[in-house]
């Protein structure tokens, strides 16, 4: 997985999903082999040679300029986050060795202090992968009651939010619109693969949910790219019942460094007393908690 890699196949997937009549070309009835937009077609639309894009699109060419991917990404008609992504890909990686093993992912004193200060808040920290690092009571209650509550503790045995939502069935069952949830998993997913594409853990985390969910793989192939920061999702919860909460994610601007995601309810809401009840209950995931010695996190 590496980024002028990743970057012919964004391109590919991209310009496969824009239609000519998108775009007010005239087809004047001409059967197409494949879908979407002809390259030349593309190159067209971003007042740019059929032959460079071609190039740049087949993993060729590697120094494409910021007003060039500026050209592209107005005719893929891609959004403020894709068009980031689109520059990331792009970008020459650093000359050097082989990309360093990846350190191990820690909670941070000050994110510490912020989880305690979001105390009665449902609240979780994720690492760049989406392994859970920390959570506490309300947020392991809400997210994944039937998970182990120390199990961030130990890096061999910490949840994968990515693996629980694709592969786990209470997860699955959680969410009222599930596929709203996979498609902003797999969309920050994209982001991360952008920023790190030499990470062999997340590769493998990537190549683990492909193989193991046919629904990962073509969420994954489409390329579509979500930074999903705010977000509004139905829960069917099994203690407290249905909620709508808004999930939001804090993070540092460059992307670096572990994630707050928290989940709050309209003031006054019925969903916001379902939260006071979660957080008064403190365990009430208990109820729902696997027995000493049960493994309940995703193989």
């Amino acid at each position: 997985m590496n980024k002028h890699g990743q970057l012919a196949e964004f391109l590919q997937a991209r310009r496969g999903l824009l239609l000519p009549e998108d775009v007010g070309l005239r087809t004047y009835g001409e059967r197409r082999r494949v879908p979407g937009l002809r390259r030349e077609e593309l190159a067209m639309l971003a007042g740019i040679s059929a032959p460079y894009y071609a190039r740049l699109e087949q993993g060729q060419s590697r120094n494409a300029s910021p007003e060039v991917l500026d050209a592209i990404a107005t005719a893929l008609r891609l959004d403020e986050s894709e068009r980031a992504h689109l520059h990331e890909l792009a970008r020459t990686p650093k000359r050097g060795n082989t990309a360093p093993r990846p350190r191990p992912e820690r909670v941070t004193p000050a994110i510490s202090a912020l989880l305690a200060a979001l105390e009665g808040t449902p609240a979780i920290v994720l690492g760049r992968r989406g392994d859970v690092l920390a959570w506490n009571a309300q947020g392991q209650a809400l997210f994944a009651g039937h998970v182990d509550r120390d199990s961030p503790a130990g890096p061999g045995r910490r949840p994968n939010m990515a693996k629980l939502v694709f592969l786990d069935a209470h997860t699955r069952d959680l969410y009222a619109d599930w596929p709203a949830k996979a498609r902003a998993v797999v969309g920050n997913l994209r982001l991360t693969a952008g920023r790190h594409p030499e990470d062999p853990l997340l590769a493998g985390l990537v190549g683990e949910l492909s193989m193991r969910s046919p629904e990962f793989a073509a969420m994954w192939a489409d390329h579509r790219i979500l930074a999903c920061d705010v977000a509004d999702y139905v829960m069917h919860h099994p203690t407290v019942g249905t909620l709508t909460v808004t999930q939001q994610t804090l993070q540092s601007p460059q992307g670096t460094g572990p994630a707050v995601v928290i989940a709050t309810a309209a003031p006054g809401s019925p969903s916001a007393a379902a939260l006071r009840l979660l957080a008064q209950a403190g365990g009430a995931s208990e109820a729902v908690r696997p027995r000493r010695g049960a493994d309940s996190r995703p193989s």
